[in-house]
């Protein structure tokens, strides 16, 4: 099974980049960020065209997620992170397709810091925390996926020294990251390429993409289930070349039918 996360950054605005991208690359499952679009405008009969059976979450003009799949049927199981229930930000969606469990989320960005935004951060951090603690040691494969607004380390970011007081950086939210894969999720990227340069976002402005100055900051984590599993990993940078594209690019693993290592 191949795995993808997309923040496409506008469906409605992009969907032509997105459509290109899922007929060339194919993947089975694909979780979507940053929709940006209500319930009502999204693009589910052109994605149905393609082969995708689709759910969604959306907000208008912000947030907003989606898992799609064309092998299999997708069966929710939630829809918004729990912990918060006045939290009407449109960041979490999770399904089972094919006997995987997939979650696609989309976590606060968090500038500035300090102040609310920076906050509110924090908190859905430690909800997520809470929530993947149940799902950690299920007893089938599961996958996390989407943009999680975190560089990890030093090496997921061009010049860290620019970056030390940005949420995406900040010391908490990297060591947030880093108690997830202590409950036991592999960062699927990391478990693969160990000591590479990988980035999967360029800012639109100063030439970032061909200068290759971007971030790491949408990640894949697998529970020990998917994680022995995973036999590719990849950052797909083709789409960030094109024109009127997101500043994100898609990352996709590839799971074998059964354990592979």
């Amino acid at each position: 099974m191949k795995i993808a996360t997309y923040n496409v950054n506008g469906i409605n605005g992009r969907l032509q980049v997105l459509l290109r991208w899922l007929d060339e690359a194919r993947p089975d499952v694909v979780t979507l960020q940053e929709l940006k679009t209500s319930d009502e405008n999204f693009p589910e009969t052109a994605l149905k065209d393609l082969g995708y059976e689709a759910i969604w979450l959306g907000q208008k003009s912000w947030n907003g997620v989606a898992i799609l799949s064309r092998v299999g049927t997708i069966h929710e199981t939630r829809r918004g992170l729990p912990g918060e229930p006045e939290d009407e930000q449109s960041r979490y969606i999770e399904a089972a397709i094919n006997g995987v469990l997939i979650a696609g989320l989309y976590l606060p960005n968090g500038n500035p810091r300090p102040g609310p935004k920076f906050d509110y951060k924090m908190r859905w951090f430690a909800r997520l925390h809470q929530h993947l603690a149940g799902l950690v040691a299920l007893d089938a494969p599961v996958v996390i996926a989407g943009d999680f607004n975190v560089m990890p380390t030093e090496l997921d970011v061009y010049k860290p020294e620019r970056w030390l007081d940005d949420a995406l950086f900040a010391p908490e939210v990297r060591a947030a990251y880093a108690r997830l894969l202590e409950q036991g999720w592999t960062d699927a990227l990391r478990a693969l390429h160990p000591g590479e340069t990988l980035y999967t976002f360029w800012k639109y402005w100063r030439g970032a993409f061909e200068r290759d100055a971007g971030l790491r900051i949408d990640h894949l984590l697998l529970n020990s289930q998917a994680a022995s599993r995973l036999i590719k990993a990849e950052v797909d940078r083709t789409p960030r070349g094109w024109d009127k594209t997101s500043d994100h690019t898609p990352v996709w693993i590839e799971l074998a039918d059964r354990t592979s290592r």
